[in-house]
């Protein structure tokens, strides 16, 4: 690849760190992935890597947060108050600007990126108004709009929606700040502080996806009635249990009554397409 058209591309996670390079079609030509430990050894392994490579004309950034997203603001590109021992205040922008002061830069939440990248080239290809929900360690979302990622002042912090307590659940929550908002009762920890055992050796027709899924089911009817997206995606290791979107979509259904024009015929809730590569193709995207 000619330098003038090499793109950048670092999807960085709580836990692992992913940069790339590939083409502004979100086509992953080489990739290096690594954990995510201290922000002076994962932003240098991440900038050092792609020093090795040439000078990329664009780098796209997709990040944990939460994050200053808007341009303009004395936060943009930092990590703001994140639980992520050490990273708080941290400019994720700065070594890239540095070390590449001709590159074009484009940050965004990690999940923004998923969702550009299955917007263009997955599970929801063609479409411009599309949600990404994650179900992990914590539950984000990423909100396609007329073709444009959306956030006001911050970006979407879909996770810590108050939703409707499952009428059998006792359960106290987990969220640090919210205790029972949506991530609070259904988050991966949440999971496993609930039932005691961790989502991924829960058996298939164990009730914690029966409840798992209507939680999941009344945010996406948040999204479904703010931002009317054309198709919802979920994804995340939590989501992977067996008939999960159709579960969460069964409910949906349900407590839509009907009234929702974007459900459509279905299938509306949707697995992602592009597994693991989603966020690096989503931070190509953006370069």
């Amino acid at each position: 690849m000619s330098q003038d058209k090499l793109i950048g591309g670092l999807e960085l996670g709580g836990t692992k760190t992913v940069v790339a390079i590939g083409t502004e079609a979100g086509v992953v030509l080489e990739e290096e992935r690594f954990a995510t430990t201290t922000p002076a050894e994962t932003l240098d392994r991440a900038v050092t890597w792609l020093e090795e490579r040439g000078q990329p004309s664009a780098i796209g950034i997709g990040a944990f947060g939460p994050l200053g997203v808007v341009r303009g603001q004395d936060q943009y590109g930092c990590l703001l108050s994140t639980p992520k021992e050490g990273w708080s205040d941290i400019s994720i922008l700065a070594p890239f600007a540095k070390a590449f002061p001709h590159a074009r830069l484009n940050i965004e939440t990690d999940v923004n990126a998923a969702t550009l990248a299955e917007a263009r080239l997955g599970a929801a290809k063609g479409l411009d108004d599309v949600a990404y929900i994650t179900i992990g360690t914590g539950i984000g979302a990423g909100i396609l709009a007329g073709g444009h990622l959306i956030h006001g002042s911050l970006h979407p912090e879909f996770g810590h929606l108050k939703v409707p307590r499952h009428p059998d659940d006792r359960f106290d929550g987990v969220c640090q700040f919210h205790h029972d908002c949506l991530e609070g009762l259904a988050c991966g920890p949440a999971i496993a502080a609930r039932w005691g055992t961790a989502a991924v050796d829960l058996p298939a027709d164990h009730p914690a996806w029966e409840m798992e899924a209507w939680y999941l089911a009344h945010g996406a009817l948040s999204l479904l009635s703010i931002v009317a997206p054309a198709r919802i995606i979920i994804g995340g290791g939590v989501s992977q249990a067996e008939s999960f979107h159709e579960k969460v979509e069964n409910i949906l259904r349900e407590i839509a009554a009907g009234y929702f024009h974007p459900l459509g015929e279905g299938p509306y809730i949707v697995p992602p397409a592009l597994g693991q590569q989603a966020g690096i193709a989503g931070a190509l995207l953006l370069a």
